[in-house]
């Protein structure tokens, strides 16, 4: 599980940031991407990656605002033109299936696979074997939604010395074993597969805050996550900005962070008034000083979401 972020910036694009857009990829769990958010030009910054569109399983928008949604259409193109077969699911708030659905009528384009648009409420929008993910609405100059993603338990490594200790010999009994099952042997012995394994491994959690003012619900979304990605388009002191602006401050995003118990905090969506390395360094040093495991993102920043 790796995070790589395509656009970091607040807005309109810049010439160091493009606008928002990360990328979760899950090539090792699933042999797929999905997407946070879709700015302008978010495929001209995956040009720039080993991300390839078609492996685009899932997209999820936190609001209607441009700088999160103007890319949709043209990836959504470009992803037929580029081997797209498989289908591609679109989550989002209210308004989301008439721009999409607006913007692909009146150009003519044709998909060559399966799109599916799913405006979301507040809640558990998307469950498999794998994964959770889990929507709630943060505070925003529009309806917008924080995200929650969260992995589920693995089962603990199978204790194969000790089988074999016990002349319990390779095979399809192994596989029983490693379900946790209850398993008679040929000899009559009856064992426990629970009692086999080590212990479960605990599935990753990643926090999305979207745009929004300081909420609650951010830092719900965000309890003991490994990594929370965190809006912070001001400064520390500019707090009434932030406000009028419904945004937060590098601040507010770090005590969101340790209050929720997240073990990384991730900047983004940087104000373009924030350049050079000397401000970029008092942003960070500013979450820091409340929360130090902080970092800033840069675009085509990638991070692993390490197991704790």
């Amino acid at each position: 599980m790796e995070l790589l972020f395509l656009g970091t910036g607040a807005g309109m694009p810049a010439k160091s940031r493009n606008v928002s857009s990360i990328a979760l990829k899950l090539l090792e769990e699933r042999r797929s991407v999905w997407l946070f958010d879709c700015g302008e030009a978010t495929q001209h910054q995956i040009l720039h990656t080993s991300i390839k569109p078609r492996k685009i399983e899932k997209i999820f928008i936190t609001h209607m605002h441009g700088d999160h949604v103007y890319g949709l259409p043209g990836l959504l193109g470009s992803r037929s033109f580029q081997g797209g077969e498989d289908e591609l699911t679109i989550y989002g708030p209210k308004g989301i299936r008439a721009f999409i659905e607006t913007s692909l009528n009146v150009t003519a384009t044709r998909l060559t696979y399966p799109l599916a648009i799913i405006e979301i409420e507040e809640g558990v929008i998307f469950e498999d074997d794998q994964f959770t993910v889990t929507a709630k609405p943060v505070i925003h100059g529009v309806p917008a939604f924080g995200y929650r993603v969260q992995e589920k338990d693995m089962p603990g490594a199978l204790k194969a010395d000790l089988l074999k200790e016990m002349k319990i010999p390779p095979g399809p009994i192994y596989q029983k074993i490693k379900q946790g099952e209850e398993v008679t042997l040929e000899d009559g012995r009856v064992i426990n597969g629970r009692d086999f394994l080590d212990e479960p491994k605990k599935g990753r959690v990643v926090a999305f805050s979207g745009d929004t003012r300081v909420c609650s619900n951010v830092k719900e979304l965000a309890v003991d996550a490994d990594v929370l990605v965190h809006e912070a388009t001001f400064a520390k002191g500019d707090d009434k900005l932030a406000h009028d602006y419904f945004h937060s401050t590098t601040e507010q995003a770090a005590k969101t962070a340790k209050e929720a118990g997240a073990k990384k905090l991730i900047l983004t969506h940087i104000s373009a008034r924030y350049q050079g390395e000397a401000s970029l360094q008092m942003l960070l040093t500013e979450a820091e000083d409340i929360f130090p495991n902080s970092m800033t993102a840069f675009d085509f920043l990638e991070i692993d979401v390490h197991r704790s």
